[in-house]
C-alpha cells in the first residue's frame, strides 16, 4: 500500500470514491460535476488543503481530503478532515486506519494544532470509528447558510 498526494490525473477516481461517500450521507448525494470541480480547486492550490490517496496494487483503495485555515484560539493553522472515504470491499480491513494516521501525521507535519472533521448524527460507526482513533465530541454545533 501507498499513500501520496493527489494529483490532477486522480481526479476522476477521487470522483468515484466521493462517489461512495456522498451515497451513504443524509445531507449530501453524488454530483461528478461538482466533485471534480472541488477536486481541482484543492489540487491547485497547496494553501487550500491536500488530498491524499491511498493505493493498494495500483489501485485507488481510500482518499482523505485536509483542508486548511487559522483558529484564532489555537493562533496557528489547523485542518478540517472535510472528506475521507475507503473503497467498499476494503471497509474492516484496517485501510482506514491506515489513511486517518497517514492524514493525521500530514498535517502535523504541515504545522497544524488541530484537526477538526464533521460526521452525519446518524452513522455512529463513523463517530466510533474517529473516537477509536482520539477525536473527541465537540460541544460546538455546526450551522450552515448555503449560498
Amino acid at each position: 500500500m501507498e499513500i501520496v498526494r493527489a494529483e490532477m490525473k486522480d481526479i476522476p477516481t477521487l470522483s468515484r470514491l466521493l462517489s461512495y461517500l456522498f451515497e451513504q450521507e443524509a445531507e449530501f448525494s453524488p454530483d461528478t460535476e461538482a466533485q471534480e470541480k472541488g477536486l481541482r480547486l484543492i489540487i491547485d492550490d497547496p494553501r487550500t488543503g491536500d488530498i491524499l490517496i491511498m493505493r493498494e496494487s495500483g489501485h485507488a483503495v481510500g482518499m482523505v481530503n485536509l483542508l486548511y485555515t487559522v483558529s484564532t484560539a489555537l493562533g496557528g493553522k489547523v485542518a478540517v478532515l472535510e472528506d475521507m472515504v475507503v473503497a467498499p470491499e476494503k471497509r474492516g480491513t484496517g485501510t482506514g486506519k491506515k489513511l486517518l494516521g497517514a492524514a493525521v501525521e500530514h498535517a502535523k507535519k504541515q504545522g497544524c494544532m488541530r484537526i477538526t472533521l464533521l460526521t452525519d448524527t446518524v452513522n455512529e460507526k463513523a463517530q466510533r470509528f474517529y473516537e477509536r482513533h482520539g477525536f473527541t465530541i465537540s460541544p460546538m454545533l455546526p450551522m450552515r447558510l448555503l449560498l
